[in-house]
């Protein structure tokens, strides 16, 4: 995370230890504060069946705006967690139930008992907003979802509620009325589709009923038939991983056509099954490209990805998340863009407010710890002489991965021998070196009338998205040789070193103006821990300064701004966004 290029920062380092030594303690950091959590709303809403006036079941309480940035829960029942009927959402992480208009998404292209989706409330997804994501449902989800509407329909209408239903007379009919609400595929030009509706529920006996003739002396006609239903009348284990739900109850169920839960199982409904299943059960749930679990869920508490590309050969890698402020946010079904480049715009930088050390933006023999705060050195690595151990200081995004921190212009280092500073592979005596139980202190002053420092982040919005192990990202090139010849001194900047709390003098004066990242370069089984603040164990007592810790926050606040000014005014795909009023 780089220090915001308008403000004074301070980073305490913890100086590197032999290999086999202990690193030095680190100060305790502040917890970070907790996630909002989701509260009782007073709007209720009942269920109103498809009626032949309107092809969708609308969000009645949901208004236009779909940006809600404070999530409430809706009025669920507490011992199922359900509203069947309501258009209901699971968040694929807690496995919690909610109405829509909870959250205020759009629902006007959904339907009661939709599977073919992933969502993620707002407590449980990374960046603290909710996540809705409508998929190209298949054939079978689309009758699963029609087969539990009509079953629904008619428990609460009809006197004698039916559990099977007529191809001809119910089940087509419904699905072609409400094609466009159950699957964001185009409707196809041949009618062909319903003879393929029969094929998928005639193969798919361990979720679909099927009654080819009626029973002898039954009064029903011949032509109703064959009818439909679902084995599992109990509608409310109907979710995203209901594929998953029926192969893993295959067996727990004894032969019942409820399909609960097995006797003993903790909860209710498919989100303790996959408790169970995640405990170590036999069941294996099949693992797909249409796994209703979108990736980003699936990110590390530290917010991101353990497998990862590197920035190397001239490339860097931002990782991408869906961007909420996008005009067309439904743009962002992945299975549209099947062989077709997917357009920035529907996405944007993924930022973690914590300031870590990168995962992707080191040398790729360098190990991170799991904490993020510590890195190790590996048999020689990073190109050092060999009676060397570490470099720290501040580096340009551009700053060479595979050479020591100092190598090139865009980086500023103390080495921790003789205590030498580099930059441009000069070294200058500075002061005494540091070494184990020495902790160090790096201060960067950088003025607040420079270009950069009155300029918005780049928005990667116009760079090419790529897929890696199920994420996306940003594929930046690097134009190091322009960026060089663009480089200009920022009058009144500075760099100064602290060694445990006392001012080693100013380092460098009139750097180059850009944006700095606190970096390291170390050697052989040389250990490195870092403190990124607020509480420092020397804190600078003549200076006025800002802690690391403090741009996380800075940093995802300029991106939105950014991000938002972007839609404002770039037209995206012959439309522009709505117009901005003061």
């Amino acid at each position: 995370m780089a220090a915001a290029p308008t403000a004074a920062a301070a980073a305490g380092i913890a100086a590197p230890a032999a290999e086999g030594a202990e690193p030095a303690p680190e100060p305790p950091a502040p917890e970070p504060p907790a996630p909002p959590e989701p509260g009782a709303t007073d709007a209720e809403t009942g269920y109103d069946p498809p009626a032949p006036a309107r092809r969708c079941r609308p969000n009645e309480a949901a208004g236009d705006n779909s940006e809600v940035l404070d999530a409430q829960a809706g009025s669920v029942d507490e011992e199922n967690g359900r509203q069947l009927g309501e258009i209901e959402l699971q968040c694929g992480i807690c496995t919690k139930w909610f109405t829509a208009d909870t959250f205020g998404i759009d629902t006007t292209s959904c339907l009661p008992f939709m599977t073919n989706y992933s969502f993620h409330c707002n407590v449980c997804h990374h960046s603290g907003n909710t996540y809705f994501l409508r998929k190209q449902a298949n054939l079978k989800e689309m009758c699963l979802s029609a087969l539990a509407n009509l079953t629904w329909q008619s428990r609460t209408q009809d006197e004698h509620p039916k559990t099977m239903f007529s191809k001809d007379k119910d089940i087509i009919p419904f699905i072609d009325k409400y094609w466009e609400c159950m699957t964001t595929r185009q409707r196809p030009g041949k009618m062909t589709w319903p003879n393929n509706i029969v094929k998928t529920m005639c193969k798919e006996r361990d979720v679909f009923l099927v009654k080819e003739h009626p029973d002898p002396g039954s009064k029903d006609p011949e032509e109703d038939y064959p009818k439909f239903g679902l084995l599992d009348q109990d509608l409310a284990n109907i979710g995203p991983a209901y594929d998953n739900q029926k192969q893993n109850n295959a067996v727990s169920t004894s032969g019942s056509l409820n399909g609960g839960i097995a006797a003993g199982g903790s909860g209710k409904g498919r989100g303790a099954k996959r408790k169970q299943q995640d405990g170590g059960t036999t069941g294996t749930a099949k693992k797909t490209r249409s796994d209703p679990l979108f990736s980003a869920q699936r990110l590390p508490p530290h917010g991101y990805p353990l497998e990862h590309p590197f920035n190397k050969d001239g490339y860097r890698y931002i990782l991408a998340e869906p961007d909420p402020h996008a005009p067309d946010p439904e743009k962002l079904e992945l299975d549209c863009w099947a062989g077709k480049p997917i357009p920035g715009d529907l996405y944007r930088a993924c930022l973690y407010e914590r300031v870590l050390l990168a995962l992707h933006d080191r040398g790729t023999k360098l190990p991170t710890l799991c904490r993020v705060l510590t890195v190790i050195g590996e048999k020689g690595y990073s190109m050092m002489p060999p009676d060397t151990a570490a470099r720290l200081g501040w580096s340009q995004p551009l700053g060479n991965l595979q050479a020591p921190l100092g190598y090139d212009k865009f980086s500023y280092s103390w080495r921790s021998k003789k205590g030498t500073k580099f930059h441009q592979s000069i070294g200058k005596h500075y002061s005494s070196g540091y070494g184990q139980g020495d902790v160090l202190g790096f201060y960067i002053s950088l003025p607040e009338d420079t270009e950069t420092a009155k300029s918005l982040p780049d928005t990667y919005k116009d760079k090419a998205l790529i897929k890696f192990k199920s994420y996306l990202y940003f594929e930046e090139k690097d134009f190091v040789d322009k960026a060089e010849k663009s480089l200009k001194q920022a009058p009144g900047s500075q760099i100064i070193f602290f060694k445990n709390g006392a001012s080693q003098g100013v380092a460098f004066k009139d750097i180059f103006e850009g944006v700095y990242f606190p970096a390291i370069s170390l050697y052989k089984g040389c250990t490195v821990s870092i403190n990124f603040g607020p509480y420092f164990k020397y804190p600078p007592r003549d200076i006025t300064y800002r802690p690391m810790s403090d741009m996380g926050w800075g940093a995802v606040v300029e991106h939105t701004l950014a991000d938002v000014l972007y839609h404002v005014e770039t037209e995206v795909d012959g439309r522009r966004s709505p117009p901005w009023e003061p």
